[in-house]
C-alpha cells in the first residue's frame, strides 16, 4: 500500500531517558488544540497533495495503463495512497494488474517485458527506467516513471478492497477528511522525523500504519477534531501499548498467548460511543472482503512477529509482519519518544512559542519540502 522508498536509512536514535507519563489528552486544554492549529496545518501545506501533484500521477497512471492495455489488453487499477489522496510527495504508485487466474505465473514477466521494450524506445511520451522484476511472497514490478516509483501486483484485489474501506471510513468521519489529513501528517512524522515508515526496510508498511490510526478514529472519535489531537492521540496510546502481549485490532488488544482466538479485550477507556457500528462493519465485509483461492489460504493461520496488527478485513493477515526485530524496538522508542516531546510541547509551552515548538517537532519535513497550496482534497 504506496510504501515510501528510503532515500537513505539513517538510524533514528535520540536520547532516550526514562520518560515522564505523558499528559493525558483529555487534560490538554482546549485553546491549546486551537493554537497549534495553525503551525500543523503549515506542515500540512507542505506535503498534502496538490493539484499539481496530482495531475502528474494522473498522467503517469494512465501512461502506464495505456502500455499494459495495448500490449497486453489487461487492465490495471490504482489503489494504495494515490487514489486514497494521502500520499506523500516521496510517495510511489501503486498499481495492480487484473488477469484470469491462469495467467498469474507469467504474466509478470509479461508485463516486465512491455516496460523494457518501452525503455529501450527512445522516443517515448514519460522517461521510464530502472525496470525490475521483485520475485518476492508478493511479486511485483518496479519501474521509475517521470522519476515517480511504480510498484505494478498482480490481481491485488484485496489492495483494492481496503482503498474502498478507508475511502468510506473517511466519509464517515466527515470534519473537512480529517481522517485522510491525520494519516497524511502521521506517516509524515513516522516517514521524514522518525524514520519507521517502510515496509521494504523491515518497517511499518503503509495500510498497517492506516490500520493504526483507525483504530484511534474508532475509539476516539468523539473527541478527535484536529490533526495535531489525532496526532498526540496516536502517539500517547501506541507508546503505551503493551507490544510485548498484545495484538492490535480494530476491536481492541486481542492477548497473543490465546491465538489463534480473536477474542479481544475492550480497553478501558473504550466506551460504548466508537466509530465503526456493527452494521457499518458488517456492510464493509460483505462488500469488500476478496473470497480466498482456496482452502489453503483459507487455512492459512495468523503469524505472529514482533510487531501485530490484525488486518480489519482478513483477521489471519498480520500487517505487522514487515517489521524485524531490530525496528521493531527503534519503532516502539520513536513512539515513546515522539508522545513525550509532542506532550510537553502541549501541556507547558506558553501560547508564545507552541507554534515554533511544533515545526521543530516537525524540523525535517519542513526543511525538505517548500509549503504548497490549493485544496488538498475533492
Amino acid at each position: 500500500m504506496g510504501d515510501l522508498a528510503m532515500e537513505e536509512d539513517r538510524p533514528f536514535s535520540p536520547s532516550f531517558a526514562a520518560p515522564l507519563s505523558n499528559p493525558d489528552p483529555n487534560s490538554i486544554r482546549a485553546e491549546t488544540w486551537v493554537l497549534a492549529e495553525d503551525p500543523v496545518r503549515e506542515v500540512l501545506n507542505c506535503i498534502h497533495p496538490t493539484l499539481d501533484s496530482d495531475e502528474k500521477r494522473k498522467d503517469v497512471i494512465e501512461y502506464v495503463q495505456k502500455l499494459i492495455r495495448c500490449n497486453l489488453r489487461l487492465e490495471v487499477f490504482p489503489y494504495g495512497s494515490v487514489p486514497l489522496k494521502t500520499y506523500l510527495p516521496d510517495g510511489d504508485i501503486d498499481l495492480t494488474v487484473l488477469s484470469t487466474p491462469n495467467l498469474d505465473e507469467n504474466l509478470p514477466r509479461e508485463v516486465l517485458r512491455v516496460l523494457q521494450e518501452e525503455e529501450q524506445n527512445g522516443n517515448t511520451e514519460f522517461i521510464l527506467k530502472d525496470t525490475q522484476f521483485i520475485d518476492a511472497e508478493v511479486k511485483l514490478v518496479k519501474c521509475l516513471v517521470q522519476d515517480i516509483v511504480i510498484d505494478i501486483s498482480f490481481n491485488q484485489l484485496g489492495g483494492l478492497c481496503t482503498l474502498c474501506f478507508l475511502e468510506q471510513v473517511d466519509r464517515l468521519v466527515g470534519k473537512d477528511h480529517l481522517f485522510k489529513r491525520s494519516i497524511i501528517l502521521i506517516k509524515a512524522w513516522c516517514y521524514y522525523e522518525s524514520r519507521i515508515l517502510g515496509a521494504h526496510h523491515g518497517l511499518i508498511s503503509t495500510y498497517a500504519l492506516e490500520t493504526l490510526v483507525l483504530y484511534i478514529f474508532h475509539v476516539f472519535n468523539a473527541s478527535l477534531n484536529s490533526p495535531t489531537e489525532v496526532l498526540y492521540r496516536f502517539l500517547d496510546y501506541y507508546s503505551k501499548f503493551d507490544w510485548d502481549e498484545y495484538c492490535i485490532s480494530l476491536d481492541g488488544p486481542v492477548s497473543k498467548s490465546s491465538m489463534p482466538d480473536f477474542s479481544a479485550e475492550t480497553p478501558e477507556n473504550q466506551g460504548t460511543d466508537v466509530l465503526l457500528t456493527g452494521e457499518f462493519r458488517k456492510n464493509c465485509m460483505d462488500m469488500f472482503i476478496v473470497p480466498s483461492k482456496g482452502l489453503e489460504t483459507d487455512q492459512r493461520a495468523f503469524t505472529l512477529k514482533h510487531l501485530n496488527i490484525i488486518d480489519p478485513l482478513k483477521e489471519n493477515n498480520n500487517l505487522g509482519r514487515s517489521v524485524h526485530r531490530g525496528n521493531y524496538y527503534r519503532i516502539r522508542s520513536a513512539f515513546r519518544f515522539g508522545a513525550k516531546k509532542l506532550g510537553r510541547i502541549l501541556e507547558s509551552s506558553s501560547n508564545m512559542n507552541i507554534g515554533d515548538e511544533i515545526k521543530k517537532f516537525f524540523t525535517n519535513t519542513l526543511q525538505r519540502h517548500k509549503p504548497k497550496y490549493g485544496p488538498a482534497f475533492t
